[in-house]
């Protein structure tokens, strides 16, 4: 038996970030006998899918100036269909063709992603914090690990996206970027990579060439002031995977050529908790996927 160090991989759902160039890289990466989760959202999909079916989507400002997608029943639906009928499918394909074995998976599938859907979730509108109700998202709980080990361990690139299960068995929407990160702390993995359409974690948000090479997020509280929409979330997630045990987290460029080959060899920003120099404690522990 041989083991191999995990790497979780986030693709990002802007329509810039190249997929496709994503897919080839994890496929070369897997062939010279790497371990793979790809974790996918969808951002561009769901708007698309949204204007053709004439379902209005509006966006929540929380006080932490975080922004997400606000989740009424009818977003759900084409949350699912762009995810797990469009995009997931598109993924899936793009690996096999690279002689990638591949199998796609909501979190609902075995259970293996849990929350708890909110009650109501703060928002600012015109100036001020009220509460929205009737949305069905979710907070991660729980990671159902068996059902990606098993997959992993056949040799399989496992592809995983929202929705989750909430504890009324019904389907949930999640954020991608932090349910990657809790897969990513619930199999023990050695790194996350968070590829979106931007070169990293930018020191001047109008300067696409102020990348910072490290970036430093509190324990608690907003990760960052200056960010705001995806990235905030992007740092969230990556806050929760380092305290989680992840050793390396990396926010980095999926438009270029080798983005995960790239981002693996440091391109991007690194993620690190503030007042250590050095990762949490408990992240030296990494389970690793036997095969």
């Amino acid at each position: 038996m041989t083991t191999k160090p995990l790497t979780v991989v986030k693709c990002g759902g802007n329509p810039a970030v190249d997929a496709a160039g994503v897919c080839a890289d994890i496929a070369r990466l897997v062939h010279e006998g790497h371990s793979i989760l790809l974790v996918h959202g969808g951002s561009g999909e769901i708007a698309r899918l949204a204007g053709r079916l004439g379902v209005a989507q509006r966006t929540l400002v929380a006080p932490d100036n975080v922004t997400t997608r606000y989740t009424d029943p009818d977003t759900l639906d084409v949350v699912v269909l762009a995810l797990a009928g469009s995009v997931k499918p598109r993924l899936v394909a793009e690996l096999s063709r690279h002689r990638v074995p591949a199998v796609g998976l909501t979190g609902m599938d075995g259970g293996m992603l849990r929350a708890r859907r909110k009650s109501a979730v703060r928002a600012v509108v015109d100036g001020h914090t009220v509460l929205i109700r009737d949305n069905h998202s979710g907070q991660l709980a729980e990671v159902r690990t068996e059902l990606p080990e098993t997959l992993l361990r056949a040799g399989y690139v496992p592809v995983v996206s929202p929705p989750a299960i909430d504890e009324n068995d019904q389907p949930v929407n999640v954020d991608a970027d932090r349910a990657a990160a809790a897969l990513a702390a619930a199999l023990g993995a050695d790194q996350l990579l968070l590829l979106t359409g931007a070169p990293g974690v930018l020191a001047d948000p109008g300067d696409p060439d102020s990348v910072r090479s490290t970036h430093q997020v509190a324990l608690t509280g907003p990760p960052d002031p200056s960010a705001t929409g995806g990235m905030a979330l992007k740092l969230i997630a990556a806050r929760e995977a380092l305290a989680g045990g992840v050793g390396t987290v990396r926010i980095a460029d999926g438009r270029i050529p080798e983005p995960v080959s790239r981002a693996r060899a440091g391109a991007g920003t690194t993620v690190r908790i503030s007042g250590d120099a050095e990762a949490p404690a408990h992240s030296s522990r990494e389970r690793e996927i036997r095969t």
